[in-house]
């Protein structure tokens, strides 16, 4: 289960609008207590495909931004450092999915790491829509998250 403030969606669905027709991309802190993700903070970060597309090996396709997110390793670890600081963990990463459906790709399940959950929004001709949270199983196989807005 994940627990998220309307704030937090807000700020995910405000990203995916203006960023679209692009994928958007952020960082999700917080921490985990009995199997429970609480979401503190969501943190927009620039879209880092272009600059970072040959550090995913496997995909040798000719997507852009239109298609594809990646998240720069500098800002990973210095997010990292502020939320350690603060008692908080990166517990997840959400993205968009310009006119397309808030479902994982196979691209997002081949790059996803155990132990995070994901967040993706569906936004239809630019309004930020179906919002769906996944996270992956012992297969590598991403589960449906059950999605708790607090208010």
């Amino acid at each position: 289960m994940i627990k998220l403030l309307p704030e937090h969606q807000q700020t995910i669905f405000n990203h995916a609008e203006t960023t679209y027709p692009n994928e958007c991309c952020g960082l999700i802190l917080g921490y985990v207590a009995d199997g429970v993700k609480t979401v503190v903070e969501v943190i927009p970060t620039a879209n880092a495909w272009n600059s970072e597309a040959d550090n995913f090996a496997g995909d040798k396709t000719t997507h852009s931004t239109e298609r594809r997110y990646a998240i720069a390793p500098q800002v990973m670890l210095q997010v990292q450092k502020s939320a350690r600081d603060r008692s908080l963990s990166i517990i997840g990463i959400y993205h968009s999915h310009p006119d397309y459906p808030a479902i994982p790709s196979e691209c997002d399940r081949l790059y996803a790491w155990q132990g995070y959950l994901y967040i993706i929004v569906s936004v239809q001709k630019g309004v930020a829509g179906d919002i769906k949270t996944w996270s992956l199983d012992n297969t590598h196989h991403f589960q449906a998250e059950t999605l708790v807005a607090e208010s």
